[in-house]
């Protein structure tokens, strides 16, 4: 790692001066360091970060440009200081108005994928602000990475087997139970769209389904697509649309992120993880447009293209999560183009007929700073994807409203949960922000851990 919280400030430590634009005289520094900041042009611009320098070449400190009116991403702007200090010993020097996601940003734009090969970063240790938990940081943070760390990795090394070792892996981590539903055996156990979308690959789909917690409390259950790769079947993809496709499982990276969140919190929550594990490939076994699937539901559903393959998934593992009557089910999944056509790569919709959830979810997105922002599940759109030969298509003809249609679509696989929430995550950063760089990303899972801690802690 890159950068470290230490629990307590170092003997010899160089100053962080936190500054809003304009207010750089504020700040606390030196006379000789705002004439340094001068001239180097620095008037507090967010997540801008500046070192001072010291007697004999040295460093005495460092400024960093952050603003406190911001909404979103921006108060975990400090995740620049991670890149942009001197290897050393340091502390803010100045008051946070938000401590917790203060340290948060400091360890998250610290990330770096490293597994293949290691990039030499300077070794900064940043002390933990007053009023900020050490230990709740870095648990927030490991679920983060998690889900990081298995979006960025290839599929030639992160395919259906490898999804089901990392389920596996966590489990073991917290004394969890693991099993998994493979090849032909999920036609025997009624999972016919996961047997579908995932029998033409080299490795067979399966359902892996991970519990945790006491028996008796209440029943919560998380759903994430785990596409590994998606060539969009005999719908094939351009080569442009198929660059990052590796990322196409980060509903199910993101849900095992949160897992982690919620297990290492500790919860009072009887916990379920399913994960519909599949490659979306092309052989002589592949399904076809025309096609007329059985879900496990009992809903048929004609194939209007191969291509929107993850609601097929993820319509079997739903139908089989509300079976046990759940009070909650959140499925998370790298869904649909329309969803970042309307709101772009930072911001996910989710989806809900919770109006309790709902708000829940919008304070916790703020008081987090994990963007989310809810869009409708207009009833009028639910004619949008009929069928003339089967009960439903799975896409809509007129391409207006993909995202609705999608959620619409999944919802009617939930009846018996008391709650149930649809996340369409982007699940990567197309550049570097300051607390994260480019590559894969966990998006609203922190603030779905919030409002998990608040109803179960």
């Amino acid at each position: 790692m890159p950068v470290s919280l230490t629990p307590k400030k170092a003997r010899t430590s160089w100053p962080i001066y936190c500054v809003e634009s304009g207010a750089l005289a504020r700040s606390g520094a030196s006379e000789t360091a705002l004439a340094w900041a001068a001239a180097n042009g620095f008037s507090g611009e967010p997540g801008k970060v500046l070192p001072i320098p010291g007697p004999n070449g040295g460093v005495a400190g460092a400024f960093l440009g952050l603003d406190r009116r911001s909404e979103g991403l921006g108060a975990l702007a400090t995740g620049t200081l991670a890149r942009g200090l001197p290897a050393g010993d340091w502390h803010f020097a100045t008051p946070l108005d938000r401590p917790h996601l203060a340290a948060l940003g400091v360890v998250l734009g610290g990330y770096a994928f490293t597994r293949y090969g290691r990039k030499d970063t300077p070794d900064v240790r940043i002390a933990c602000p007053t009023l900020a938990d050490a230990g709740e940081v870095a648990r927030v943070a490991e679920g983060v990475f998690l889900a990081r760390d298995l979006i960025n990795t290839p599929t030639n090394d992160m395919g259906p087997e490898a999804i089901e070792a990392a389920v596996r892996k966590l489990a073991r981590q917290h004394d969890a139970s693991v099993t998994v539903t493979k090849g032909d055996a999920l036609l025997r156990e009624n999972f016919p769209m996961i047997h579908a979308v995932g029998r033409a690959a080299g490795e067979a789909p399966r359902l892996i389904d991970m519990r945790w917690g006491p028996d008796g409390a209440p029943k919560g259950t998380l759903v994430g697509k785990g596409v590994a790769f998606d060539t969009g079947g005999l719908d094939i993809k351009p080569p442009s649309s198929m660059l990052l496709m590796k990322k196409d499982m980060g509903g199910a990276a993101n849900v095992l992120g949160l897992a982690h969140m919620v297990m290492a919190a500790g919860l009072k929550v009887s916990f379920r993880v399913l994960i519909p594990a599949v490659e979306n490939s092309i052989s002589a076994h592949s399904f076809r447009p025309g096609d007329v699937l059985k879900s496990r539901k009992g809903i048929t559903v004609e194939i209007g293209n191969t291509d929107a393959e993850g609601r097929l998934i993820l319509a079997d593992a739903l139908a089989f999560a509300d079976e046990e009557e759940p009070q909650l089910i959140i499925d998370m999944a790298t869904l649909t183009g329309a969803a970042r056509v309307a709101l772009g790569p930072e911001l996910p919709p989710f989806f809900t007929d919770d109006e309790a959830l709902a708000a829940e979810l919008t304070a916790a997105a703020e008081s987090e700073a994990d963007p989310l922002w809810r869009l409708p599940l207009w009833k009028g759109y639910d004619q949008k994807y009929a069928s003339k030969v089967a009960d439903i298509n799975n896409v809509n003809t007129d391409g207006f409203a993909g995202a609705i249609i999608a959620a619409l679509f999944l919802r009617r696989f939930v009846s018996r949960a008391k709650s149930w929430a649809h996340f369409d995550i982007f699940g990567w950063s197309p550049v570097d922000r300051p607390h994260c760089p480019t590559g894969g990303e966990a998006q609203g899972i922190r603030a779905i851990d919030k409002v998990l801690r608040d109803r179960y802690r």
